[in-house]
């Protein structure tokens, strides 16, 4: 059965296979959950090594729910954190659930996707439902999640609100009666709650598969945007192509193998082959899937440019009042949305991060002369031209 061996080489883990089988051979249109928290809406790579899964199963017949934790998002999942994640306001989660939609869909067909709110069914529990939810799970099971264990025993702040979040998000496994749920490894506990609850509800349990997570660009750490380790996958062609040739050559084979639809024989032979060709084409894979092929080659044209020391000639251009003769560069930075605060504008200066016609700028209190046309430019991608 091609499609259950597709699915079983991409995962890391299944629970169980012998149900998947059962289920994929049923002939019934199966629910398949996928869950986001939408504190962090925009979707880099590591996330679409689950996406593209979920449109297998899309193009299999099935119905993929994507749920957006808007509800359980106003407590925050600690995953893999030391400490509790700072509550959300429900309007900040449905801000954050519109960018989501909106990059999802580079990956699902638009059409055959359901979205669900976590809202529409934890908003209407009363209490009593609470309480009743709650007895389905034991402390000492709740402590079985690592970083849960980690803080209780190191007596780092534990609140009762964060042992709900694993139930919540497994009850809405129970509200969508779903057949799969899929995720990250770092979410493996998170997902066995829901596949435990559906049987105390009387339910067919889920299917749970894991995936691997991307490492990011440092070759450590799991991608991440917090970490700046990322590309995403809303980014402009340019910034993805100039990131790709930073992947560390140890892990390309990984970034070909989970988030491109090339043969792993091939990308093994190119890396053996010239490992710096190699990331040349996986950046023009990227740039290819998620904004065209017809974004490649001026991204290709600008990177070159750049990796040579020069200025492309196709950048921003920007106006000032007229009135304004001298600026200081820290002002200019944030006018010009380099830097959104004039703290942050001295933190880039004073990393070396900032050039003016390809001078360095070193004093943050440097006056910049706009009588003359200027190229600000900021770390090796990006440039703009500010003429009065």
């Amino acid at each position: 059965m091609k499609e259950f061996e597709f699915i079983k080489r991409k995962s890391v883990q299944i629970f169980s296979e012998e149900e998947l089988k059962k289920k994929l051979t049923s002939g019934k249109k199966l629910i398949i959950k996928f869950g986001a928290d939408p504190s962090r809406p925009d979707l880099h790579l590591g996330h679409t090594v689950p996406l593209r899964i979920l449109k297998t199963f899309q193009d299999l017949g099935h119905e993929v729910v994507f749920v957006i934790g808007d509800f359980t998002a106003m407590i925050g999942d600690p995953t893999g954190k030391s400490k509790t994640r700072p509550a959300l306001t429900f309007e900040e989660t449905r801000k954050s659930a519109e960018t989501y939609l909106k990059q999802v869909t580079k990956i699902l067909n638009k059409e055959k996707t359901r979205i669900e709110y976590n809202s529409k069914w934890l908003f209407k529990m009363n209490f009593e439902d609470v309480i009743q939810l709650s007895s389905k799970y034991t402390v000492a099971r709740m402590l079985e999640r690592d970083d849960f264990k980690n803080r209780f025993e190191k007596n780092l702040p534990l609140s009762m609100h964060e042992l709900l979040y694993p139930l919540m998000q497994g009850y809405d496994s129970v509200a969508l009666h779903a057949d799969i749920e899929i995720g990250g490894t770092d979410q493996t506990f998170n997902l066995l709650v829901g596949r435990e609850l559906q049987k105390d509800y009387e339910q067919e349990p889920q299917v749970v598969i894991t995936f691997p997570l991307l490492v990011g660009l440092d070759g450590k750490e799991k991608m991440s945007k917090s970490l700046g380790n990322y590309i995403g996958i809303d980014e402009l062609p340019e910034i993805m192509y100039e990131k790709a040739m930073k992947i560390p050559d140890e892990v390309l084979i990984q970034y070909f193998q989970l988030t491109t639809n090339i043969a792993i024989e091939d990308a093994e032979k190119w890396i053996e082959e010239d490992i710096v060709e190699a990331h040349r084409k996986y950046a023009r894979e990227i740039i290819k899937m998620y904004h065209g092929e017809e974004f490649i080659l001026s991204a290709e044209e600008k990177y070159n440019i750049i990796a040579k020391g020069g200025i492309p000639s196709n950048i921003k251009c920007m106006k000032l009042s007229n009135q304004i003769q001298k600026i200081a560069i820290c002002d200019l930075l944030v006018k010009t949305e380099f830097a959104k605060s004039k703290g942050e504008a001295k933190r880039m200066i004073q990393a070396k991060g900032v050039k003016i016609n390809g001078e360095l700028v070193e004093d943050i209190n440097q006056m910049v002369n706009l009588n003359k046309e200027i190229i600000l430019q900021f770390g090796k991608n990006r440039f703009i031209k500010i003429d009065n």
